[in-house]
């Protein structure tokens, strides 16, 4: 328990926020555009595909927004140094094509920071979606099925998902604080919390740079220049469990990552919320976890559940220790994260 002497007691910023209270404070999380906000946007997309360019290589500067650039440079402040959540509603999203929406969420994102490649393809635009991949198969990725999630961190400084269709029933955006599960494992149980700053493995499903094991070694907690980071996906470290030469789960490790995740599925600490067609939301990954409920599909093809996702490095943002280097290969600030292997080339792929 040597590390948690060098750590405080508990966190008390705007980052640790318990959900029953930030459910009620929604003015906090949510903006709702205005016209002039709308119309600014759109004709910056359109700007953008006039150029016949593809959406992966969009810029800030492709991508001009004279005034709504305040609110997304007051967002990035928010979501690095605040409550690290934004949901941004209102684009009349059914009145566009795929290829206008994915040109307003790459835009709006560019301004926030470059995107990052999100599988061992290069695609910086991700569709979440169900294509009956098995939630069992230890080498599929989980968004690509129906099934419930579990609270997770993904591979980037910011995560964001823009929703073009939302499911029949289920479906869910859910999200918790990580300093707030700190601070109760830390009251209740600080001998499991100590053992989850361990180089614990986690499996990386197949997607293997060049060189690198099929497994990572970072702790689900790290504390670092005085910032506590989370890099957390349960199934993928039960999987990793499968390589022999990865360190054994004991069973108080098994028992402080239950502890974990009883915590994090406590609904008076996490938020929880629909995302409707057109909503954008932004999170910062190093402070809060993610999840979605399981989720019943329409029949019709066109109209099945269907988000954007983008993954994104932030200038600004807090140093990160060594050993993220197994994920993000590079550590550097504004540039870093993402999934790269020998075979990865960056584009944003549409249907």
């Amino acid at each position: 328990m040597k590390i948690l002497n060098t750590i405080p007691e508990k966190f008390d910023g705007p980052s640790a926020w318990v959900g029953v209270d930030l459910q009620t404070r929604q003015s906090q999380w949510l903006y709702t555009l205005t016209a002039d906000d709308i119309s600014e946007i759109e004709h910056a997309a359109q700007h953008f595909l006039s150029l016949g360019r593809d959406v992966g290589e969009i810029t800030a500067q492709d991508f001009p927004l004279p005034q709504f650039t305040d609110h997304l440079r007051n967002m990035s402040e928010k979501l690095l140094r605040g409550i690290g959540i934004e949901v941004i509603r209102g684009l009349p999203i059914k009145s566009y094509s795929q290829e206008m929406a994915a040109a307003i969420f790459c835009g709006i994102g560019a301004h926030l920071g470059p995107a990052r490649s999100q599988n061992a393809a290069g695609h910086i635009l991700g569709h979440v979606r169900d294509i009956g991949a098995d939630p069992n198969d230890p080498n599929a990725r989980i968004y690509q099925t129906s099934a419930r999630q579990s609270f997770h961190t993904d591979s980037a400084d910011v995560v964001a998902l823009m929703c073009l269709q939302d499911a029949k029933e289920g479906g869910d955006s859910l999200l918790v604080s990580v300093e707030t599960i700190y601070n109760e494992m830390r009251a209740t149980r600080p001998d499991l919390l100590a053992l989850l700053f361990d180089p614990i493995a986690t499996d990386r499903r197949g997607e293997v740079p060049e060189g690198m094991k099929p497994y990572m070694t970072i702790p689900p907690f790290s504390w670092y220049d005085g910032r506590l980071t989370v890099f957390y996906q349960r199934q993928y470290i039960d999987s990793a469990q499968r390589f022999a030469d990865a360190m054994r789960l004991t069973p108080e490790h098994v028992e402080a990552l239950d502890y974990f995740d009883e915590l994090a599925n406590d609904s008076d600490l996490y938020i929880k919320k629909r995302l409707i067609p057109g909503d954008m939301q932004f999170v910062y990954n190093h402070a809060q976890l993610h999840d979605r409920t399981g989720y019943m599909d329409w029949p019709e093809p066109e109209n099945r559940r269907h988000l954007f996702r983008l993954w994104l490095s932030m200038a600004g943002d807090r140093e990160l220790p060594e050993c993220f280097k197994q994920r993000y290969g590079s550590i550097i600030v504004g540039d870093r994260g993402g999934i790269i292997t020998s075979a990865t080339r960056l584009h944003a792929p549409l249907d």
